[in-house]
């Protein structure tokens, strides 16, 4: 019987993105996360009563690997990645890295537990790829693999910029998507009417996961991904930009989000921890944009920022 390598660590709140790309990198077949964050308000936005969860600063991420992996080797690279994270002012805090073997049924059981469908909002819902799942009428949903995703879509990051999504869409838009991963805002702004989306990532990895899940949701041809570093170079106009990457990367985009808009047009940046947000903020105000919303959730924020000069509606004007 196959077995597989269970490889846990903790790390703080700020670092799961970023650490659970890192582990898909090294060569995990999947990963799934325990964050007390989920578990922040008593009853959600569907009327679901949640448990009380004692809240922690930091996440839990379990990722998978095959037991033909050296995991002395993984460990030595993650450890290595973790460092170049703190590059990036990234606080990671003490790592916590443990590993077991796990038989063939125990993987099955271990990842694909942690995923079920899920509500992200009114009209979206995330549905893991192998699950039968009957739409409502005018529920739009997201097929994603979450073992070979980087991001499930569940993340407070990822909703509020869905949430941020569907309060600027009203279709025909071109929408530029900074950092793509999983491809789930590419795929939301399909089903909520844009017309031409164009995603970007660094990670040659990601672009192909990226396309992956676009594959497995029916009418996405208006969807192309390529290989980017964030805007640069970039010359396609858009009417909305959405980026869900860390606050410290967000600030080198804003300049070029302000380029490429159109007048009235909306930058969406998430990915923002607490004590990041006035960076943020400042760098966006800098290029020329004004703040309309602002999201918070638990530590995160959120935001959309609008490329106007009549400033009467929006924040501050």
């Amino acid at each position: 019987m196959d077995t597989w390598q269970e490889l846990t660590i903790r790390v703080k709140r700020e670092a799961e993105e970023a650490v659970s790309n890192l582990l898909i990198e090294t060569g995990s077949q999947g990963v799934a996360i325990d964050d007390s964050a989920d578990y922040l308000n008593r009853e959600d936005w569907f009327g679901e009563v949640l448990p009380e969860v004692a809240q922690e600063e930091t996440v839990t991420i379990r990722a998978y690997y095959p037991d033909t992996m050296d995991i002395k080797v993984i460990k030595q690279e993650i450890e290595k990645g973790l460092r170049e994270l703190a590059g990036f002012g990234l606080e990671t805090g003490n790592i916590q890295l443990s590993n077991q073997e796990l038989v063939e049924e125990d993987w099955a059981d271990n990842w694909k537990k942690y995923y079920e469908p899920t509500r992200i909002s009114h009209d979206l819902t995330i549905v893991p790829s192998w699950t039968d799942y009957e739409a409502t009428a005018g529920e739009k949903i997201i097929k994603l693999d979450p073992g070979m995703a980087f991001g499930t879509g569940t993340h407070p990051t990822t909703k509020m910029s869905l949430f941020a999504l569907e309060q600027v869409l009203r279709g025909g838009e071109t929408v530029l998507d900074v950092g793509t991963g999983s491809s789930v805002l590419s795929i939301a702004s399909s089903l909520l009417g844009a017309k031409e989306i164009y995603a970007y990532d660094l990670d040659e990895v990601a672009v192909r996961v990226a396309q992956e899940n676009i594959n497995l949701n029916a009418y996405m041809d208006n969807i192309q991904v390529a290989t980017g570093d964030l805007l640069r170079g970039v010359e396609q106009k858009a009417q909305v930009i959405v980026a869900n990457i860390l606050a410290d990367i967000l600030v080198e985009l804003t300049e070029d989000a302000y380029r490429l808009l159109d007048d009235e047009g909306y930058l969406i940046m998430s990915g923002i921890i607490a004590d990041k947000w006035e960076l943020v903020r400042q760098s966006a105000e800098a290029a020329g944009f004004f703040l309309e919303t602002q999201l918070i959730q638990g530590e995160w924020h959120a935001c959309i920022f609008k490329k106007t000069k009549d400033i009467s509606g929006v924040r501050g004007g």
